[in-house]
């Protein structure tokens, strides 16, 4: 299939390498590993090793919140890591020193509870990430915002994130044909073990709308 048209997917939370040759097997795109406190954490050593054999054009993503950025550094140096992404308050401070060290980002953004689309796109990000605001809770726990916040949004490529799962996304996807899909808890048998399953379900889904003549539902 041609890259045109072709929405990228984004596998997070993996900590098994069985995991990462599954995803890799069913034609995910990206494949993203927690570097932060949760039960799918994994030290750089461990991302290491389970991505040994990943093939060259499938993206490694360390996902990382408010993490010392010379930290984030070296980590993406020692887990050979393609691109970092963003969940907590980095500033452009922060991301300059990234841009500087030639590190690319995807910086995420919690939409929700009067928490709308950011005003501008940081300089240098690569992608925005667009997921479900929960308070005092990084990431969006497996629950699903309101779509239509997202749905007319043009100011940068964006993953669409929270509560995605098998049997929504072709939904998510009709309603805003983003850039990108990120799941996670929506693929999983138990916190950072996968469901093959639900992983080749959601893959399939993903790539049967892809190869669908485009026309978006009525909003």
């Amino acid at each position: 299939m041609s890259d045109i048209g072709r929405t990228r997917i984004k596998i997070c939370g993996l900590t098994k390498v069985e995991d990462v040759e599954a995803a890799v097997a069913l034609g995910a795109d990206c494949l993203g590993f927690v570097l932060a406190p949760s039960p799918r954490r994994v030290s750089p050593e461990q991302i290491a090793e389970i991505t040994a054999g990943v093939p060259a054009g499938i993206s490694k993503i360390g996902v990382f919140v408010d993490a010392p950025v010379a930290g984030v550094i070296e980590t993406v140096k020692s887990a050979a890591l393609d691109l970092v992404q963003l969940h907590g308050g980095e500033d452009e401070i922060y991301t300059g020193h990234l841009r500087r060290a030639g590190i690319g980002f995807i910086k995420v953004y919690r939409l929700g509870r009067d928490r709308g689309l950011p005003a501008a796109v940081p300089p240098g990000c690569r992608a925005l990430l667009f997921d479900t605001f929960l308070p005092g809770i990084a990431g969006g726990a497996g629950r699903s915002f309101d779509w239509s916040l997202v749905a007319d949004w043009t100011g940068a490529p964006f993953f669409l994130a929270g509560g995605l799962e098998p049997g929504n996304v072709t939904r998510a996807l009709e309603r805003v044909e983003p850039y990108g899909v990120d799941v996670s808890s929506g693929v999983e048998a138990a916190p950072g073990v996968k469901d093959y399953d639900k992983l080749k379900r959601f893959i399939n889904a993903v790539r049967v709308f892809d190869a669908r003549p485009k026309k978006r539902i009525e909003r």
